[in-house]
């Protein structure tokens, strides 16, 4: 039996049962006609979702309420998949409705404002919303419009982004239209979330160029602000080695500010270099856009002095309001945000707030554990796992440094059925446990 048939049987069991059941929950279209609630979780993202699952078997469903305004919530890891074509976009979106869990409270609203001093939130539709416990789990705004000549360059069909359902679309068809001349890839000069996301598309576009035959006739180029490839070492050695035999062009230290649609130019600054900027044309770009923090964390007494939410490191507690906590991408946590982060984070901040609500201190520690499918082809994949340290935590028993089938097969068909019947059920917290089974015990 392979490791993967294990990891799926482990799985097996919490995903038949909650793939099942009749969904009930409390909808409130124009705020709570309950106006207190013991936990207020804002966000209904990856981190609020599971983390609304988790207190509900807490404190019960009719105390847990949520603030989300989508209609829809998407598997954000599957577009990296649907810009090369490989997954159909509506594969990685389902209602919220049938996320929400059953008897939660469904504020369909706004934050416009954080009053932890009163213990309440204030919504865009008038309405006021107080709290014992707060989870925020906002995620970050995306900020196309800080590139001159987006987001209305992606109507031109060479421009498309992975990160927004309105564009992940477009990426696939300027790769099935590319002729010749440059694709370009971007990294942007801020915090981003999935930062392995950017070069994924790459691998995937080189590896399409080379199946359709337009590989001589394409000069494939990423263009990054950050000085490295990839931040932790191990996995960036593999990808230095990836990118000169495919005869991958990587430039350092460029971001992108501007794009000509009219000529088909992408102009890059250059950060060694202030005030110096360097052209390209390009045939195909795929823009991944400067993310922030949200702006109602920004303007609120939570955030810290960048504007992200600020909690401790180990626990998710806020460092200064003792009932408000984090979770996910909104976070100044100093781990790379990716949906793997907040299952492990998931499982700590669990046991915080059990703690805090007994009136106890916060015992359990978050030691940084992230993931990233580092994809870099339509069937091959590295799966990089790392901690608050840059080094390597790797799950299975074998060498996660190499490029394997197998490893492509779990981002691109076990990570879906996971998110949707276990993380977002509050039952999957990460593969610590896993990892310790696989080691012997052994870290």
């Amino acid at each position: 039996m392979t490791v993967l048939q294990v990891f799926s049987k482990l799985c097996r069991p919490g995903l038949q049962a909650f793939s099942t059941g009749v969904r009930k929950f409390s909808l409130s279209p124009n705020g709570a006609s309950q106006s207190h609630f013991d936990v207020l979780v804002v966000g209904g993202g990856t981190g609020g979702i599971t983390m609304s699952a988790r207190l509900k078997r807490k404190v019960g469903a009719g105390n847990v309420a949520i603030i989300e305004p989508s209609e829809k919530h998407y598997y954000q890891p599957m577009w990296t998949l649907v810009g090369a074509g490989a997954k159909p976009l509506n594969k990685s979106g389902r209602s919220t409705a049938s996320v929400i869990p059953s008897g939660v409270t469904w504020i369909k609203s706004s934050v416009q404002e954080f009053d932890p001093d009163k213990n309440l939130v204030r919504n865009d539709d008038g309405t006021q919303v107080s709290y014992k416990y707060l989870i925020i789990a906002l995620g970050l705004q995306l900020q196309y419009e800080k590139i001159k000549g987006l987001p209305e360059g992606f109507n031109d069909g060479k421009i498309g982004s992975n990160y927004s359902v309105n564009f992940v679309e477009k990426t696939w068809k300027a790769l099935q239209d590319f002729r010749e001349g440059n694709a370009i890839f971007t990294f942007p000069n801020t915090p981003v979330k999935c930062a392995g996301a950017p070069q994924k598309i790459m691998y995937l576009s080189e590896h399409y160029f080379r199946k359709t035959g337009k590989r001589p006739k394409a000069n494939v180029i990423y263009n990054t602000s950050l000085p490295v490839i990839f931040g932790v070492k191990k996995y960036a050695d593999v990808l230095l080695e990836i990118v000169k035999t495919r005869n991958i062009e990587v430039n350092y230290r460029l971001n992108l500010i501007e794009v000509h649609t009219d000529k088909q130019e992408a102009v890059f600054e250059k950060l060694d270099h202030p005030g110096e900027t360097k052209t390209f044309q390009y045939e195909m770009l795929h823009v991944t856009p400067p993310m922030a923090p949200p702006e109602v964390i920004q303007k609120s007494p939570l955030a810290d002095a960048g504007g992200w939410l600020d909690v401790n490191k180990e626990n998710l507690q806020h460092c200064r309001y003792s009932n408000v906590f984090g979770i996910g991408d909104c976070t100044n946590l100093p781990t790379s945000k990716t949906a793997a982060a907040v299952a492990a984070q998931s499982a700590v901040l669990s046991k915080t707030i059990s703690l805090v609500m007994k009136n106890q201190k916060p015992t359990h520690k978050y030691d940084g554990y992230t993931s990233c499918p580092l994809v870099t082809g339509y069937n091959r994949c590295v799966l990089a796992e790392f901690d608050y340290e840059a080094q390597p935590l790797e799950t299975f028993p074998f060498d996660q440094g190499k490029e394997r089938r197998s490893m492509f097969h779990m981002k691109a068909d076990l990570m879906p059925p996971l998110y949707w019947y276990a993380l977002l059920k509050g039952l999957w917290g990460g593969p610590k446990p896993l990892r310790t089974l696989m080691h012997l015990g052994m870290k």
